[in-house]
């Protein structure tokens, strides 16, 4: 017998090695592939994307749309099926028939049902993400916390409720949590900080209640951590600060307050902080720049009350400071150091900030910051007068300095590097003409000057100058002179407040080019800070702050000037208008007929004016009319009726006008119900006259029978009666015949 070479006897045995290797194989890829056409077939429907899906000797699964195989094609390694409209559930899904899986992407699907807690079978599964398949409801499964291997659990944009289970504490290899836009119940369990390598904690807008846990000191390597939109309450927990790595900080939107820890900060690194909306209290914490690496703050709508002089002395990369209405009682010049040299934004509107922008040396603090973009010192007691380095800033796009105390003129700036696209100086005490740096400004946007002392005459070159202009209001000041007709040159703007000025003669006519209010506005302006944008326009008989709803604001105020002439009938051209006051003028002549083509107006007022003439039937097609008032006009007829019109039931929008009628103020009398009821009165007369004639009769009567008994024997006494009795026959017999003529 021949005897075998060693080499060959090896040979041998690796090739029977290999078989029995490759059969369990191809048994797995077999029993994967049986697995994902069995779940296909119970779907309702899908894209033809999964037209791949089918048994066939001469087709391996690897080759099929959405799937990923090992190298050696024995296993499918990862399943990713995106937007392939899949309509059913996850109840026929086979999970313990894939073994070798990694990673399970499925997303912008229409899966619906629940996650099936067979789903903790996958005992490989390193990364498993279901994304925006919002009918997928019921609960996180608590065999999720079976998925030891697992570094990323994303469950994002699902119909999903019920707690998130103590389980999840089991995932101690998880390095990225995302939990976004479900529907937890429930509290952040403590097990979470047994989740020690994670990075990225993603809890944002889960619905969220009680305590931040204690535990969440434990999770050292955590970088990021998202909390925010829930409704956690209590303070940030003292634990925090051993987080050593964190990099983002997002608590805003919750219902959290106290103090925050003085030791944040003090031991990380620090760059981003978002703490908004709540209900945090007292100073802001100064050691928050001791990291070095802090770039936002954002703490708007809080209580705090303080920032301490050193809390930003030391932040030299600080690009964004908010803390919009807060209680922080400070000097503006304290807060900050070289910590602005960086800046971008700073909005410190609604607080108790006091002093000037000026230095002891007369400088301002800002003109350092070269990267300067936004700028917000609204509603504070800041005072003194601005200074024209502001416009020497080459980035400077958005100033509010409103609702303070600024006095003096606007500074003019010889070589203005001005990029401005939104420019707020509303009520303060600035005073002078109309100033001359914004000859400058042909990128801005929005221009608020109302509430000041300015004066003098509106400039003719400002269409020309500012083209670009959406938004111009000039209300609450002093400006005289006539409104000049190049106002109406402005081919995009939407607001128009020259109210509560000296403005005298006639409204300009002409409104062919006024084309931001000859349509419907759809919000199609779009520019950086149009979320910063916060004006406050007189509408509907009280003060409205529109802010990003601006976008689709288009009306006219003129009211409370000197205008006089006749309301100019170019003005019902401009069929995107949604409000209109020229109130408290001397216009005369009458409501132009066509005022009904305004079919988006909700706001209507040309009160204490001297139109005259009848309301137009017109006014009855404004669907929209939420306010009218026409009152203290010379306005006669009948009041038009409408499905809108019938709504407004108070009288006084109507009143002082004495020629008007009809709903809700007295019925109009028609000339035949007035004809009869003249006749009506004269026969009352008549009938009032017969009974006093009889009434007469009867007393002359008496008076002559005893006159007769004593004088009887006078015959000129005899005479007398005769005649009274025939004047009393005439008298009767005349009225009788008129009573009878009327009658007819």
């Amino acid at each position: 017998m021949k005897k075998l070479h060693p080499v060959g006897l090896l040979h041998s045995f690796t090739c029977l090695l290999l078989c029995a290797t490759i059969a369990p194989a191809r048994a797995d890829i077999r029993r994967e592939a049986k697995a994902l056409v069995n779940w296909k077939t119970s779907l309702a429907s899908a894209d033809g994307s999964l037209s791949s899906w089918l048994l066939a000797n001469s087709t391996s699964p690897c080759h099929w749309m959405h799937i990923t195989c090992n190298a050696d094609g024995s296993a499918i390694r990862k399943l990713n099926i995106s937007d392939a409209s899949l309509n059913g559930t996850l109840d026929e899904f086979d999970f313990s028939a894939f073994p070798h899986l990694k990673k399970l992407v499925l997303f912008q699907n229409d899966l619906y049902g629940s996650i099936p807690a067979g789903i903790g079978d996958l005992a490989s599964l390193v990364q498993l993400e279901i994304i925006k398949n919002q009918y997928l409801m019921g609960t996180i499964p608590r065999s999720i916390g079976r998925l030891k291997q697992l570094t990323t659990l994303q469950l994002e944009g699902l119909g999903l409720d019920g707690a998130l289970p103590e389980e999840i504490g089991n995932l101690t290899s998880l390095r990225k949590l995302s939990l976004y836009s479900i529907n937890l119940t429930g509290s952040i369990p403590s097990t979470i900080g047994a989740l020690t390598k994670l990075r990225l904690l993603h809890l944002r807008n889960t619905k969220l209640t009680g305590c931040i846990p204690l535990e969440i000191g434990n999770m050292t390597e955590l970088l990021t951590m998202d909390l925010s939109q829930n409704y956690l309450q209590g303070q940030i927990p003292d634990t925090v600060s051993r987080l050593v790595k964190l990099r983002i900080l997002e608590l805003s939107k919750n219902q959290l307050g106290g103090h925050i820890i003085p030791e944040l900060g003090n031991s990380s690194i620090i760059s981003y902080i978002n703490i908004a909306r709540n209900s945090f209290s007292g100073a802001f914490p100064p050691s928050i720049c001791m990291g070095g690496a802090l770039t936002v703050v954002n703490a708007e709508y809080n209580r705090f009350t303080s920032l301490d002089d050193l809390t930003f002395q030391n932040c030299t990369t600080l690009e964004h400071v908010e803390f919009t209405e807060n209680n922080i009682v400070a000097d503006l010049r304290g807060c900050f150091g070289k910590s602005l040299e960086n800046l971008r934004s700073l909005i410190l509107g609604k607080n108790q900030l006091h002093g000037t922008l000026l230095t002891d040396q007369g400088e301002v603090f800002l003109c350092n910051s070269t990267y300067l973009e936004l700028l917000v010192l609204s509603s504070n007691n800041l005072h003194g007068h601005l200074s024209k380095c502001l416009w020497d800033l080459p980035y400077l796009q958005f100033v509010d300095v409103s609702s303070n105390s600024f006095s003096g003129v606007v500074p003019f700036s010889a070589t203005p590097k001005l990029v401005l696209k939104s420019l707020h100086l509303a009520n303060n005490n600035f005073r002078g003409t109309f100033p001359s740096v914004l000859k400058k400004s042909n990128r801005l946007v929005t221009l608020d000057m109302g509430g000041n002392n300015f004066s003098g005459a509106i400039p003719s070159w400002i269409s020309k100058r500012l083209p670009r202009l959406r938004f111009l209001l000039l209300s609450s000041n002093m400006f005289d002179g006539i409104i000049p007709p190049q106002i109406l040159q402005f081919r995009q703007l939407q607001l128009l407040d020259l109210s509560k000025n000296k403005l005298t003669g006639p409204i300009p006519n002409d409104f062919a080019n006024f084309t931001g209010m000859t349509q419907e506005q759809v919000g199609n302006m779009t520019y950086r800070f149009l979320q910063a944008e916060k004006l406050q326009i007189v509408w509907k008989n009280g003060g409205y702050v529109y802010t990003s709803t601006i976008a689709f604001m288009a009306g006219i105020d003129l009211s409370c000037n000197l205008l006089s002439q006749e309301i100019p009938k170019g003005l019902t051209t401009l069929l995107g208008v949604r409000y209109l006051n020229l109130s408290r003028n001397h216009l005369s002549g009458g409501i132009p007929r066509d005022i009904g083509n305004l079919a988006l107006l909700e706001s209507l007022d040309l009160s204490q004016n001297q139109l005259s003439g009848e309301i137009p039937p017109s006014i009855a097609d404004l669907k929209d009319l939420g306010t009218l008032n026409l009152s203290s006009n010379g306005l006669s007829g009948r009041i038009p009726t409408g499905s809108q019109l019938q709504t407004f039931l108070d009288p006084s929008i109507y009143s002082n006008n004495h020629g008007l009628c009809g709903s809700p103020l007295q019925d109009c009398v028609n000339p035949s119900a007035s004809k009869q009821n003249e006749t009506d009165q004269d026969e009352d007369r008549e009938t009032l006259l017969l009974y006093c004639f009889v009434a007469a009769g009867v007393i002359f009567g008496f008076w002559l029978y005893w006159s007769m008994l004593l004088f009887c024997n006078k015959p000129w006494i005899c005479e007398f009666y005769q005649q009274i009795d025939n004047i009393q026959d005439k008298v009767i017999t005349k009225i009788a015949a008129y009573r009878s003529s009327g009658l007819e």
